[in-house]
């Protein structure tokens, strides 16, 4: 591996992953993986390279989906393009796995991302306090997704509970009403913040909240000590993201098993 941005997303990220519980979950360990739970659904974290293959790969993922099927829950394993075993995502929709739009990973080093235009004189960008505030994100997002937004609420307060200072939440506002949200979640121990649950009314779209809300979210990274900035990217924000300062380093695609 020559590339140094991929190199400390692995060595800082991945491990962080297997070893350093995000707010509001618990770590179940499973060498050489990591069962997280407590979200919105069960998630199997591995690092790069698993170090097992063919049968034994097979006996890894099969004790994973009896832990889970067990609980009645779903959950995710979450793949990287430069992983190993690479036959990895073979096995697991041989196993009743189900793949998600794969996204690509972006890093930048905080000092590299190009300042960003102001937003629209009609929407003001601020950091969301408050309870009320996380419902008006829930409701938002529903409304864009048409995901569940009690259950979304039910996420973010959990969250937020056990939170420790480590997750900022930024929103658009036009006329009293949210028009974009997303967050900025600093991976513990290590030099990293994610950026992480862009919402947009289609309205607002193209007039530069995204650009507007990564600028924000990257300089309060800055405050706080991260060097890097990381991105998972679906295909229409990874030019943007591009024009800002990062870096494609791999892809990610996510594996879901659920229940019958």
């Amino acid at each position: 591996m020559t590339d140094p941005l991929l190199a400390a997303y692995d060595a800082e990220v991945r491990t962080a992953e297997l070893t350093t519980p995000e707010p509001g979950t618990t770590l179940d360990r499973d060498a050489p993986v990591t069962r997280i739970l407590g979200a919105r659904r069960g998630f199997v974290a591995g690092p790069p390279d698993l170090g097992v293959a063919g049968a034994s790969l097979d006996a890894l993922i099969a004790r994973q989906v009896r832990f889970f099927a067990a609980r009645g829950e779903a959950f995710e394993w979450k793949t990287r393009a430069h992983d190993r075993p690479a036959d990895l995502p073979d096995h697991l929709l041989a196993a009743g796995f189900a793949p998600e739009e794969t996204e690509t990973v972006l890093i930048a080093p905080l000092d590299a991302i190009s300042p960003s235009a102001p937003p629209p004189p009609d929407v003001t960008i601020r950091e969301a306090s408050g309870e009320a505030d996380l419902r008006r994100i829930a409701h938002l997002s529903a409304t864009i997704f048409g995901s569940d937004e009690a259950a979304t609420l039910r996420d973010l307060l959990a969250r937020t509970r056990a939170d420790h200072g480590t997750t900022v939440h930024v929103v658009a506002e036009s006329a009293g009403h949210f028009v974009s949200a997303a967050r900025l979640e600093l991976v513990g121990g290590t030099t990293f913040a994610g950026l992480w649950g862009g919402a947009t009314l289609p309205a607002f779209r193209g007039r530069g909240l995204y650009r507007a809300l990564v600028a924000h979210r990257a300089a309060t990274a800055r405050t706080r000590g991260a060097r890097y900035l990381q991105v998972d990217a679906l295909p229409p924000s990874r030019p943007i993201l591009q024009r800002l300062g990062f870096t494609a380093v791999t892809t990610t695609t996510p594996y879901v098993w659920s229940p019958a």
